[in-house]
Formats: structure tokens, sequence, C-alpha cells
């Protein structure tokens, strides 16, 4: 007991040394002579915004049949364009897996210097990504993962999980510890992943205050199949407290079916974060109190990431002198008390 406890203060010392020795690398040494700080050993955020060496970029996503799947792309294409050194080749967009490798391999060829996929399959694309890892083409994969690790330089993902959790905690703090509450949930498509990464953190929040979903219907990412799934919930469900609907497109199908119906005893809270749905929150003026953003800008940030990969740069603010392997975003909720931030992020 007493080697583990000693062993414990070792490391706790370590820790404190390191710490110190850090602040005294930006000193001198003990000749005199100055070294660098460990803090000035990447490029900092002044140094990336300068230009550097064209960086020629290959962009495959998806068909733009969502909002947020339009706003992924316009995205990447308004990154580039922010950049007097990025030039972007973007592959027409396509939720045919066999159309995007043959993209991919076009940008292979070309010797592009960086790719950027939002693979309509993540599993389908992952072979065609390696090949081009092997070329010396750093992919940046975004959205939806590769199935092997070596298919990508960095992944940059939207929290789906952690969606759920804010919605759910979001619930929680409305409905003020309420056992009683009756919860209801329109998810999207049963049976992808981020469906289910969404509904579990919902499920897990919601049990932090000793909630569940009382009831729950699936619908498509549609506002057809919204307004289907919602009215089908709301005839089921006579009372109800709160409902998350997963996605704003599919939302304003949902709140066409409420308005049809004429119920309002409870709120609503959507997902991902439309501009439709940020002006009904600022409005005020129906059930939808909140959304929870899951980011349309992660193209964006996987063509920013990509240019300062191939310049050979790092991520600025950063101690550690390299790009990430793998970002993860935020899934904050949107209320009517900060709508005023997020709403020029929001898409069409």
């Amino acid at each position: 007991m007493r080697s583990h406890l000693k062993a414990r203060t070792r490391l706790v010392l370590t820790g404190t040394a390191v710490i110190a020795a850090i602040g005294l690398l930006a000193g001198c040494t003990g000749g005199g002579a100055e070294e660098e700080s460990v803090v000035d050993q990447g490029t900092s955020s002044e140094e990336n915004a300068e230009a550097g060496d064209t960086v020629v970029i290959g962009f495959s996503g998806p068909a733009a049949d969502h909002g947020w799947l339009g706003a992924i792309n316009s995205g990447a294409i308004a990154a580039a364009e922010s950049f007097d050194d990025v030039e972007l080749r973007v592959a027409e967009g396509t939720n045919d897996p066999i159309a995007q490798i043959a993209a991919v391999e076009t940008f292979i060829n070309d010797g592009v210097d960086a790719i950027v996929l939002l693979p309509t399959d993540g599993a389908a694309l992952t072979e065609i990504a390696i090949e081009a890892m092997e070329a010396g083409i750093p992919v940046i994969n975004v959205d939806r993962e590769f199935s092997s690790p070596f298919a990508a330089r960095t992944t940059v993902l939207g929290d789906n999980y952690g969606m759920g959790v804010s919605a759910g905690t979001y619930v929680c703090e409305q409905l003020g510890g309420n056992a009683d509450a009756v919860v209801a949930e329109i998810a999207g498509i049963d049976s992808l992943p981020l469906t289910q990464d969404r509904s579990q953190g919902f499920a897990d929040a919601l049990a932090d205050c000793d909630l569940e979903v009382t009831a729950r219907v699936a619908a498509d990412f549609t506002v057809a199949g919204g307004e289907a799934a919602a009215s089908q919930l709301l005839s089921a469900n006579p009372q109800i407290d709160a409902i998350w609907n997963h996605d704003d497109d599919q939302g304003i199908g949902v709140l066409a079916a409420i308005s049809s119906a004429g119920r309002d005893e409870f709120f609503m809270m959507g997902g991902a974060g439309s501009r439709s749905a940020m002006e009904a929150i600022e409005a005020d003026d129906s059930v939808l109190k909140a959304t929870v953003i899951y980011p349309s800008t992660q193209a964006a940030d996987g063509v920013a990431l990509a240019r300062l990969i191939a310049q050979g740069k790092t991520m600025g603010d950063i101690v550690t002198p390299s790009v990430a392997n793998r970002i993860v975003l935020d899934a904050p909720v949107v209320t009517k008390a900060n709508v005023a931030e997020f709403i020029d992020l929001s898409f069409d």
C-alpha cells in the first residue's frame, strides 16, 4: 500500500515538474541562452492565415437532396474561396458510391494535394481512400467514417450521441423533474447508426433526471416523412409534454402535422440547425422552442484542415505541433436566448 502511495506521489510531483519545466522553457537555460517556448513549436493562427504555396484540394460530397447536405457542399466551396492559396476541384454531388469512387480516382490521377471526402457510404469508399493515402494524398474524412483508420489523415465529425445528450438535457431542464411527463421522440431513419446514436444519447440524458421516452416514431429526414410520422404520433398520444424531432428539414412536416391537429400543450425541439427552425425559435410563435446543432460546417472545416496539412502547418493556438487525427464538433442547444449567436451558421 505504501509503495503505491509513493508511486502516486512521484507521478504527481513529476507532472508538477513537467508543468514547471514548460514555463521555464520560455526563459533562459543554465548557460544563459534563450530556448524556444513549447507553445511556439507550431504555426500560430496568424501564420496559418498567411498565404502559402497554392494547394489543390479535391472535394467530393453527396447529392444536395437535403438542406443540410446542400449546406455541406456550399460551405466547402465558400471555405476554399476564402483562401487565396486554395484551388478547389469539386466533383458532382452523388449518392452513388461507384460514381464517388470514380471521382476520387480522378483526383488521384490528377495528383491533387489533398482530398476532402464526405462519403455516401463510408465502408464502400474506404478502399479508394486508402489508395489515395498510399499515393501520398492526405484524405480528410467528413461526417461518415471509413471502416479503416488507414483511410484518412484526419476525420471531422458532428456529435450525434452528443446531440441526443444535449436534447435530453434541455428536456430535463424544462420539465423540472416531472417524472410523469410524456416525452416523445421523432427520429430520422432508424437503420442509420447516426439515428441510433442520437436516440441513445437522448435516452441516457433523460435517465439522468428520471425520465424516459414514452412514445417514439421514425421518419426519413423528409418533410413528407416528418408530417406522416408526427400525425401518427399525435393520434396515438392525446397528451404530450415534450417532443424531440431529430431533423429540422423533416421538422417542417412535423410542425405542419401539429398545426393541423391543433395541438400546443407541449414544447418541441429540433435538430441540425436550419434557418427556418432558428427563425421560428426567434419569433417564439410556435411550439418549437429550441434546436440542437449538427454542424453543416464540417466540410468547410475539412477544407481548412486540408490546406494546413498540405502546407505542412499545424492547428493554431494549440501546443501540439500537428493537425489532430480526429475532431468531433460540439452539439449546442439553440434557444431564443442565444439564437443570434448561431443563426448566421444555419442552413436553408
